[in-house]
């Protein structure tokens, strides 16, 4: 296998980063999980978009460039002979100078990682009956800087994946700490009432009132085609309420899709199967990614 490692494409046994590298000391650094489908990442450019502006925002780089990042990773792709897989792009502080050099004049070169993997499927029943997600014991801060940012600050919710596990859910529902919804652990969430579908606001899409939720690319993608369909989108603040009291839910990401849930813990959703709404969303989404199976991967 061979990774892209700032400008080459190396074996994956010597792709090495320095054991005083940002990233690995600090977790200074950002990341994009991306589905690629017949040898092309589905809607890469916004990934790369996404990235720069966070990047820029929190103020990791102002050296990052979509179209060659974008390159790189199709790049990765093709020399390993893969038309499907789940790629992940990591953008590091780079040396610990980053800390020295940060807001002195000078450019401080980043660490970039491609890395493209086979995906692993999902069992064909997540998408045909279901899943069951728990709720997550941390809280978000709306008022974190870095949250609604893909930062690889990843264990409170990789942590909470391994809680839901163990509890035999698939997911599990992050909010406030006044209660209101924000997302999964690695996923983005999305009620249905009475045809009309809703979704918690994501960061920067109201300057107002902050969000902590991840603009996702998949998220967007979910609300063009649900939009095209005829379907009323909301973007707004969600509790507990209105998620018991919804017809359908379903989570988003890169790598699956769209997923249906039908319970959150011990209480079902809707009529505890797969609603239309959400169904036709997924069989819009695997046409549009060129998908013939469930797609597979974590995060994104």
């Amino acid at each position: 296998m061979l990774v892209f490692l700032n400008g080459a494409l190396v074996e994956r046994d010597s792709a090495k980063v320095s054991a005083f590298d940002a990233g690995f000391q600090h977790a200074v650094g950002l990341f994009e999980t991306m589905l690629a489908r017949n040898g092309r990442i589905f809607r890469g450019v916004a990934h790369m978009a996404r990235l720069i502006d966070s990047a820029a925002i929190l103020q990791l780089s102002e050296s990052l460039r979509g179209e060659a990042l974008l390159a790189a990773a199709e790049h990765v792709l093709e020399r390993n002979g893969m038309e499907s897989a789940r790629v992940r792009l990591t953008v590091t502080g780079g040396d610990l100078n980053w800390l020295q050099a940060h807001g002195r004049s000078g450019r401080q070169d980043p660490t970039v990682l491609i890395v493209a993997q086979p995906p692993t499927k999902y069992p064909d029943a997540f998408f045909d009956a279901g899943v069951t997600i728990g709720v997550a014991e941390s809280r978000a801060n709306v008022h974190d800087l870095f949250a609604g940012h893909k930062t690889l600050t990843y264990w409170p919710r990789i942590r909470e994946l391994q809680i839901a596990a163990a509890r035999g859910a698939s997911e599990a529902l992050w909010f406030t700490a006044d209660d209101q919804l924000v997302s999964g652990c690695v996923s983005n969430v999305f009620l249905v009432k009475d045809g009309g579908v809703i979704t918690p606001r994501a960061r920067g899409e109201d300057r107002s009132q902050p969000a902590a939720a991840l603009p996702g690319i998949t998220r967007a993608a979910i609300v063009e085609f649900a939009e095209e369909a005829g379907h009323r989108v909301e973007r707004r603040t969600l509790t507990i309420d209105d998620v018991l009291a919804a017809d359908e839910m379903f989570l988003t990401n890169s790598s699956w899709g769209v997923l249906p849930v039908v319970g959150v813990e011990s209480a079902r959703i809707g009529a505890g199967q797969p609603g239309e709404v959400t169904q036709s969303l997924r069989a819009k989404w695997v046409e549009e990614t060129g998908s013939s199976a469930p797609p597979t991967g974590l995060v994104g």
